[in-house]
């Protein structure tokens, strides 16, 4: 943790709270005016390539913020990933971005972290990325594949109906057994994560790229 390049991010602040429901299902209450400041200008954007899922308070600061710049870095800004607090901006309905986010990525990178449960954010999110079948990329910092469990303060909380509740076991379920990345903050070097995360999106985008071109030129021979 000790990252020349995690130092510079210590003067960021804002994070995500949760109070009011959406179509997503999402609560929340407000987002505090910081959060939606990183991009500027109007019109068109360009469709997003990566959607970060993240705990704010605990990785937002570090590898989330880290890892949206590496890949910006590495593509040359040709990778667009969305990061809530640099892809929304003071005007942006959240729900129509975040759900605009991960409709249009081509891989989601999940950051778990010890408070990511806490979260309807990080918990809709990922059971949405999980049901459009999207590329996911876990990254476990600080907790264990083992400990992806639903706490049962959620499963018994009047704030979330049946259903979103066994989304949120589903989509755990899933990612609990799909090959990520392991990081402990109290030895393991954030450069090196970083990179490393960066290196495989990277390769899962070029893959997915690849994938286009066959799938036309297969149309295209049974016309």
């Amino acid at each position: 943790m000790n990252s020349p390049s995690a130092t510079t991010l210590q003067n960021l602040t804002g994070t995500k709270t949760s109070s009011m429901r959406n179509l997503l299902g999402y609560r929340v209450e407000s987002i505090d005016e910081d959060e939606m400041s990183g991009s500027g200008g109007g019109g068109a954007r360009a469709p997003y390539d990566v959607f970060i899922n993240h705990r704010g308070v605990d990785t937002k600061h570090n590898v989330a913020r880290l890892l949206y710049d590496r890949l910006e870095h590495l593509s040359g800004g040709r990778v667009r990933s969305f990061l809530d607090n640099k892809s929304m901006r003071p005007g942006d309905r959240l729900e129509e971005s975040i759900s605009k986010g991960i409709d249009q990525c081509r891989v989601g990178v999940a950051i778990f972290s010890k408070r990511y449960f806490d979260s309807d954010f990080c918990l809709h999110e990922l059971a949405s990325l999980v049901e459009a079948r999207k590329i996911i990329i876990p990254i476990f910092y600080g907790i264990k594949p083992s400990e992806l469990l639903l706490p049962e303060a959620v499963v018994e909380s009047n704030a979330h109906a049946p259903r979103d509740v066994e989304r949120f076991r589903l989509a755990l379920r899933e990612v609990k057994y799909t090959v990520g990345l392991t990081y402990d903050p109290a030895i393991g070097d954030l450069a090196e994560l970083v990179n490393k995360a960066a290196d495989v999106v990277m390769e899962r985008i070029h893959e997915t790229e690849m994938r286009v071109p066959r799938r036309q030129m297969m149309i295209a021979s049974r016309l």
